[in-house]
């Protein structure tokens, strides 16, 4: 089976204008001249749109070549940032799921309160009427964790995205098998041609391998690919759209020492400072796809 997408090549003018007119700089809006895109991801309140230099969200959904009228899964999309611009962007001929954490798992980080535990897992349920609340399009939506996907979606959909979503997954796979079940998971959702996005806090590859196994929120990108490799996917591509050189993490640190966390310098003003002056973490972007699979992107 090939899959054979086409990305216009240049923004309108109009669109740079807009822009421009807003403050906000075109490279961060455009790639490959992803218009429709571009359009849903400015029409966001300014709060959403103050991250878009950091995230990226027009190059990064562009590189994994979603486009309207796909089925999409959005690992662990929380309160949703990437939901609402996927919401609008996929349209009614598209769908939109989102798969939770178990319930089982929340325990594990030892932290939470069985309130809070109550809250993460009400998420959920809570899914689609968050999807409603980014559109009126009729985007078919639903939640789920990672046990309780609905067997009847085997096999249909396009994508499968894990944006920042792995650590906790990698972190807890010794005990409880999470990182292998959400991929084993991914590749029995997506058709034959379907691929995985994937946007994850980057560690250095000489670190300590048990500093880089999630609990600091960061994870090796070698690590990464295989894990993939093992569930039964291929490498199809990797992006720098994401990277962030300044990030040079130790032993010592986490990824919530950064911005928008800034964990450890709340009542530090010099060390905040340094911190917003490394800005987001370093992130890997890689794409996937299921081994034999013949997929053509242009």
């Amino acid at each position: 089976m090939k899959l054979v997408i086409n990305i216009k090549q240049f923004l309108p003018i109009a669109l740079f204008a807009v822009m421009a007119t807003a403050g906000f700089s075109s490279s961060v809006y455009s790639h490959d001249g992803n218009e429709a895109l571009a359009s849903v991801v400015l029409d966001r309140d300014a709060e959403k749109r103050a991250r878009d230099a950091s995230r990226r969200p027009v190059q990064t959904l562009s590189f994994f070549h979603v486009e309207p009228g796909m089925k999409v899964a959005e690992g662990l999309p929380g309160g949703g940032w990437y939901s609402e611009i996927l919401a609008n962007y996929l349209g009614a001929e598209g769908a939109l799921y989102g798969i939770n954490y178990n319930d089982s798992m929340w325990p594990l980080f030892g932290f939470f309160t069985p309130e809070r535990i109550e809250q993460m897992s009400a998420r959920t349920q809570a899914f689609v009427g968050l999807v409603e609340g980014f559109t009126d399009n009729g985007i078919p939506s639903a939640g789920f964790t990672f046990s309780t996907a609905p067997a009847e979606l085997n096999g249909t959909l396009d994508r499968v995205l894990f944006v920042r979503a792995l650590h906790n997954l990698a972190r807890f796979e010794s005990e409880a098998g999470t990182m292998t079940e959400a991929l084993n998971l991914s590749r029995e959702l997506l058709k034959e041609d379907g691929m995985v996005g994937v946007v994850q806090h980057r560690a250095p590859e000489d670190a300590d391998n048990e500093w880089a196994k999630g609990n600091a929120g960061y994870l090796k990108q070698s690590a990464v690919i295989a894990a993939f490799e093992n569930a039964g996917f291929e490498l199809v591509a990797q992006s720098e759209v994401n990277s962030n050189a300044k990030d040079k993490p130790t032993a010592d640190d986490t990824v919530w020492r950064l911005p928008p966390s800034f964990n450890g310098s709340a009542d530090d003003p010099q060390k905040r400072a340094e911190m917003a002056a490394v800005g987001e973490s370093d992130r890997m972007t890689l794409l996937f796809k299921k081994k034999g699979a013949v997929i053509e992107l242009h």
